[in-house]
């Protein structure tokens, strides 16, 4: 049988987009996690220089961009990973789509991807675009139910997601817990840590904090830096993995820009913008999670990342997603783009400018 790819999950907002732009001032659309502020200036007048433009850049990375999200990795965690335990990939979303795929060809006798039941798309899409079988488990209290997981499916695992801070619940994992499991059971655990810089609930994490063994740590500038349109990311950890997946992925022809590794290695030795970007979503979050609440919807603060998960008694997410837009010209993503369980929810980016928060606030006060 072929495979037909279903509507790409955004693409089903189409609706909403038209109720939320009668509104005088138009839409306010929060669906998508796309960065809006400004990247560091020095980021952008790097990439302007164009080094490395001329000859092929190499698949894992520059020594100078790795030397940089090493030292950023070990000032950011505490750790000690040396720049040949990480490599670079075209931005995060094409890592978590592919690497299912080069895992099986390790270890075709297992065909099994395990992911939060509620989560960013990609992981059980990256499964299913490689002929594996996705299986969701449970999360309960923002964590995953490893306990719940069917003994048959962790005979068939090739691979654990996590993810945290959540997209999109902006819950925190027990990533301790997981790695353990991961290396009781033989399966290799992917941490997908792209908002690590804005958690709110104490320090961010890593899971290589716990050791680097059958683990893989993923990080991306898009959020961390406004960079999203760069497409730059890195996977860091068990170097017998990384290895295998710089050498794949170089015969795949996978290459981050010459430029591009050259501004994000300034980015990455910066940490002084990400402070300024934390303190904005932090703003954000609450300006719109007080509106929200006075609106009657339940909206409590994520433990991090820079969404809202909220809900309304009585409603479902596209119930509630659709009220948002006709009361305030509000557009965010209802929960079951991010799979069955989350349904009753809707997940709001803080990904518009100050000003155009405001004016959402504004209108579910009533003002």
């Amino acid at each position: 049988m072929s495979f037909t790819p279903p509507p790409y999950p955004y693409e089903r907002l189409d609706g909403l987009k038209k109720t939320a732009e009668r509104f005088d001032g138009g839409a306010i659309d929060c669906s998508i996690g796309t960065p809006v502020d400004a990247p560091p200036t020095a980021v952008l007048e790097e990439m302007a220089r164009g080094l490395g433009a001329r000859g092929y850049p190499t698949s894992q990375g520059s020594l100078d961009l790795r030397e940089a999200e090493s030292d950023w990795m070990n000032r950011r965690f505490g750790l000690e990973l040396a720049p040949d335990q990480l490599a670079a990939c075209v931005g995060t979303k094409e890592f978590v789509g592919t690497v299912s795929g080069y895992l099986h060809l390790r270890t075709p006798g297992r065909d099994t991807v395990l992911y939060p039941a509620v989560s960013y798309p990609t992981y059980a899409m990256g499964a299913i675009l490689a002929g594996l079988r996705p299986v969701p488990v449970n999360v309960v209290d923002g964590q995953l139910d490893l306990a719940s997981i069917n003994p048959a499916d962790i005979e068939r695992a090739l691979l654990l997601w996590s993810n945290s801070p959540s997209n999109p619940t902006g819950h925190l994992d027990d990533l301790e817990t997981v790695a353990a499991w991961g290396r009781h059971h033989g399966v290799p655990v992917a941490s997908d840590e792209c908002y690590a810089e804005f958690t709110w609930a104490g320090r961010p994490r890593s899971i290589l904090e716990h050791g680097l063994d059958g683990v893989l740590a993923v990080h991306s500038i898009s959020k961390r830096s406004n960079l999203a349109g760069l497409r730059a990311g890195f996977y860091a950890g068990d170097p017998d993995l990384v290895e295998y997946l710089r050498s794949v992925r170089q015969h795949a022809g996978f290459m981050v820009p010459g430029p591009v590794q050259s501004a994000v290695a300034v980015a990455y030795r910066d940490d002084e913008h990400v402070e300024v970007q934390r303190s904005i979503y932090h703003a954000r979050l609450e300006v719109v999670a007080d509106a929200l609440r006075y609106f009657g919807v339940e909206a409590p603060m994520p433990d991090g990342s820079f969404y809202l998960w909220c809900h309304k008694d009585g409603l479902d997410g596209w119930e509630l997603a659709t009220l948002l837009a006709e009361s305030a010209g509000l557009i965010v993503s209802p929960g079951d783009l991010y799979g069955d369980a989350g349904a009753p929810f809707v997940r709001i980016a803080m990904v518009q400018p100050d000003e155009r928060l405001a004016l959402a606030a504004a209108r579910l006060l009533g003002h």
